[in-house]
């Protein structure tokens, strides 16, 4: 498919067409990985010995399962081993960087650019908080993403428009397998004119002799 077939109007609507597809798709992959939970660093002014927690999203989508550990884990916690749960009904928003009350409150993280690009924070009931410093940027976009699909909310982080117009490529050339090197018209053929009679169709009403 070279660049003028690609800006040609049946492939922009083909695109249009496959686009929320693959939406659903990237939506389905973000909350798999949720399930699967990921491994949080606590955040301290003090430089000690580092301690973890751990959140998972329950596989029926309605609860955050999250905890306190000890160590750096070597697969996934299970849900009982995590004290605290979240109601994800009861989140009010997913807010990021330098509006997470985390990044407001301790004021050297402020100077810290790449703390504050991996911050984000669920806000709950009135002025309730769980704030995570995730631990890559590809981490973030996850949890970020995630997080804005359980509440009905656009992903709009950069590995999402990444993986989308990706995906989108993939499946258009699948698609367009059949029609290599045939070039696409612009606009469809023009439909025939009405016969001017239809004495060739057979009429089930007329009574078989």
């Amino acid at each position: 498919m070279n660049q003028e077939d690609s800006k040609s109007r049946p492939i922009l609507e083909l695109r249009e067409k496959i686009q929320p597809e693959v939406m659903e798709l990237i939506k389905q992959q973000r909350l798999n990985r949720l399930c699967e939970g990921t491994c949080f660093r606590k955040i301290s002014t003090r430089r000690r010995q580092d301690k973890f927690w751990y959140c998972r999203l329950s596989p029926n989508h309605k609860l955050l399962h999250y905890g306190d550990i000890e160590e750096f884990p070597q697969g996934q916690i299970p849900h009982d081993s995590l004290q605290e749960k979240l109601t994800v009904a009861d989140i009010k928003a997913v807010v990021t960087g330098k509006d997470c009350p985390h990044m407001k409150e301790k004021g050297a993280l402020k100077q810290n650019k790449e703390v504050l690009e991996l911050a984000f924070s669920v806000l709950y009931e009135s002025d309730e908080y769980l704030n995570f410093i995730a631990p890559d940027k590809h981490e973030y976009c996850i949890w970020t993403d995630g997080l804005n699909a359980l509440l009905g909310k656009e992903m709009t982080s950069d590995l999402t428009r990444s993986d989308l117009d990706t995906l989108v490529t993939m499946e258009m050339k699948l698609r367009l397998l059949d029609l290599e090197n045939i070039q696409i018209p612009e606009a469809p053929p023009p439909v025939p004119k009405e016969p001017s009679n239809y004495d060739f169709v057979y009429d089930y009403n007329q009574q078989q002799t």
